[in-house]
């Protein structure tokens, strides 16, 4: 008891708190020392004096310092780096800001937990993480009242007292992936600790007192949006991770995964190469995923095996690795790569679409048989392809005049539509792929096999804006693709695309259908069908061409290529990626 009295007086306690253990105090002291109801209230007593109340971490506000903790740890991420740094800012202007409560939402391998980490060493915080997959029960978030035996306070409390500051990086990881039973939602306790306003004042079940959690930053993870209940996303700050591209995943192999492995591995001492072919031709032929879990793994094969050649041959010579190489290491290709066709074919279009392991080509097959008038969608599609494939159909239908077809060619044909790979497939971007693969089969006239396009198209012919250019651009890019139709309206989308994929190739923005079956359809004469061209809206060797003026698309930065240089084809060998 003396114990207690003397951590009463040095202990910083909220008001209502030292109130709570005087009272406490007093009761015991009444209380035989044997009694349960004397451990109870002496468990009770520790647990108040046990927590941080009060004392915090210096922050460091030091700006630059922090930029560069960040980057040393992940590359790219950079809208959670931005936020972070601005946080310090203000945090260093005012000296007294809430902490803010970010959601961070992304595939599986992005660095959602790492970057909170990072984020704890850049702010000077301590770091305490809480993963919340499987929690059922709400008293792991409240606690449990002291009537019941053995009662304890909740994760978040206990969590304070581990780390043992008040100002801590708190990583809530997994928020989704909470469910609920009889035993209460999880989810609702959330509501109180993420709220900025409510969170100053957290009542934990057992110590029944208000506890400020307002320094705290707290973070949360996700993979979805779709597990986290709306009044819960409302009081975070959501910042989505998309995949990394292969540019991102090339440059976090050189940069961080192979070193590591090669330490792992004990290869540090030893003179090994492994190409810039190499690392490519990993990541497309034997990982296909949003993150860099699968490309560490494999690396970590190929400094396992380059090990136990080290072992054979000795440490004295130089080993290197080059894209042939590769398959001797890991095996036979597991994925292949480059599906353009060199011939133009007749109903075959290059869709591009995007999915959680980054962008890719989807063909589409049209092929029109005798019948009366069926249209067959085929291809694991969702409702809504389908019923873009109908609007694909009837926008043709409008234009048969046009398309020197006769008026009731549908009665007298069955069109099916096929995506040939059999993964699913949902989303509002294929509909010009569709209504060209559809235009091609009925009028006979083949596809250029070097473009490929994207865009949802309307009932009257307007290409509609579509998400993940950047992801569909860079797919386009891996596969030698000469010419890429997308909306006019995603012109903006252009500025986050990799100045030399621009560069690469030829884009068209294109805001009619009439349009795309012009650039896309191998016709002779399509001014006969289709009339005088609209304005010209393209961009070559990353240059705006809009009529017949030139404009440079990004002023500021250097042109990618000394004049009369052609542009480079497939991705060019060259660690300097931007």
């Amino acid at each position: 008891i003396q114990e207690i009295e003397d951590k009463l007086k040095t202990k910083k306690l909220s008001e209502e708190a030292a109130q709570k253990v005087k009272k406490e105090l007093k009761k015991l002291k009444m209380m035989h020392p044997t009694s349960a109801e004397a451990t109870v209230v002496r468990n009770y007593i520790d647990w108040i004096l046990s927590l941080p109340w009060g004392e915090k971490t210096e922050e460091r506000f030091d700006i630059k310092e922090a930029e560069r903790i960040l980057d040393e740890d992940h590359y790219g991420l950079k809208k959670c780096k931005e936020r972070i740094v601005e946080y310090l800012a203000v945090q260093a202007l005012t000296k007294h800001l809430k902490g803010p409560i970010l959601c961070f939402v992304g595939p599986p391998g992005v660095g959602k937990t790492s970057i909170a980490k990072s984020i704890a060493r850049a702010t000077g915080r301590k770091f305490v993480r809480l993963s919340l997959g499987g929690v059922r029960d709400e008293a792991e978030i409240r606690g449990h009242r002291r009537t019941y035996i053995g009662a304890l306070p909740g994760k978040i409390i206990q969590n304070l007292k581990k780390v043992g500051s008040n100002n801590p990086v708190f990583l809530l990881d997994e928020i989704d992936k909470m469910s609920t039973d009889f035993r209460g939602d999880p989810a609702a306790a959330l509501l109180e600790v993420l709220d900025p306003e409510q969170n100053s004042t957290f009542n934990d079940h057992y110590l029944d007192l208000d506890y400020d959690l307002s320094d705290v930053m707290f973070l949360t993870t996700a993979n979805t949006l779709g597990g986290i209940p709306l009044p819960l996303q409302d009081r975070m700050e959501i910042i989505q991770l998309t995949s990394y591209t292969e540019f991102e995943k090339l440059n976090i192999a050189r940069r961080y995964l192979v070193p590591r492995q090669r330490k792992e591995c004990g290869l540090e001492d030893v003179e090994i190469d492994i190409t810039e072919n190499a690392l490519r031709t990993v990541i497309h032929h034997y990982t296909r995923e949003a993150g860099v879990r699968s490309l560490e793994r494999e690396v970590a094969s190929l400094c396992r095996k380059l090990a136990l050649r080290v072992l054979k041959e000795g440490k004295e010579q130089k080993f290197e690795i080059r894209g042939a190489d590769v398959p001797k290491y890991l095996g036979v290709p597991r994925y292949r790569l480059g599906k353009k066709d060199e011939a133009d074919l007749i109903g075959l279009t290059h869709g591009l679409s995007v999915s959680d392991h980054g962008g890719d080509i989807l063909d589409c097959e049209v092929s029109v048989v005798p019948g009366k008038g069926k249209l067959v969608i085929t291809g694991l599609l969702e409702k809504g392809m389908e019923e873009s494939a109908q609007a694909a159909m009837s926008y043709i239908r409008s234009r048969a005049a046009a398309l020197k077809l006769e008026s009731d060619f549908y009665q007298k044909v069955d069109v099916h539509v096929h995506f040939p790979d059999f993964v699913r497939k949902d989303g509002p971007s294929a509909g010009v792929t569709m209504a060209t693969s559809i235009a091609s089969a009925l009028t006979r006239v083949p596809v250029r096999s070097d473009l490929a396009m994207t865009g949802e198209i309307t009932l009257r012919g307007r290409v509609m804006p579509i998400g993940g250019l950047k992801e569909k651009l860079l797919a386009a890019h891996r596969n030698q693709i000469q010419t890429v139709l997308i909306p006019k309206e995603n012109r903006k989308d252009l500025k986050e695309i990799p100045r030399r994929v621009l560069a690469a190739m030829r884009i068209v923005l294109v805001d009619h259908m009439d349009d795309v079956l012009r650039e896309a359809l191998c016709f002779e004469d399509p001014e006969a069908l289709f009339g005088p061209r609209r304005l010209v809206l393209e961009y070559r060797n990353g240059e705006l061409i809009e009529g017949d003026e030139p404009r440079a698309i990004r002023p500021s930065r250097p042109p990618p290529a000394a004049p009369g240089e052609p542009p480079p084809g497939p991705p060019p060998e060259q660690p300097g990626l931007s």
